[in-house]
C-alpha cells in the first residue's frame, strides 16, 4: 500500500514499478474513472521501443489506415456505417 506524503506524492511500490517497467523519469497520468484513480504511463517510450521501432509502427499504422480509407464505405440510413443485426452477427463469428 502507498501513502501520501504531505507534498501530495505517492510512491509506487517497487512490485508494481517492476511489473509495469516504469523507471525513474517516466511520466505518468492520473486518470478519473468513476469512483477510482486509474493512473496510465505516457508516451510510446514505456513501451520500450527505440526510436526506429516507433517510427516503423507508425508507418504500418499508417498504412492500415490509407487501406482502411480506400474501402468503400456502406452507409446505412441514419449514417452510422452498421447496424444492430451486424454487431450482433460480429460476436456471434468469434
Amino acid at each position: 500500500m502507498a501513502r501520501v506524503t504531505s507534498k501530495r506524492q505517492v510512491t509506487i511500490p517497487k512490485a508494481i514499478a517492476d511489473r509495469y517497467r516504469i523507471v525513474s523519469g517516466d511520466e505518468i497520468e492520473f486518470l478519473p474513472a468513476g469512483d477510482a484513480i486509474r493512473v496510465e504511463r505516457t508516451g510510446a517510450e514505456h513501451q520500450g521501443l527505440g526510436r526506429e521501432q516507433r517510427l516503423q509502427r507508425f508507418d504500418q499504422a499508417t498504412e492500415r489506415q490509407r487501406a482502411r480509407q480506400k474501402r468503400p464505405q456502406r452507409r446505412t440510413p441514419d449514417g452510422r456505417g452498421w447496424s444492430r443485426e451486424e454487431l450482433y452477427e460480429r460476436a456471434d463469428a468469434r
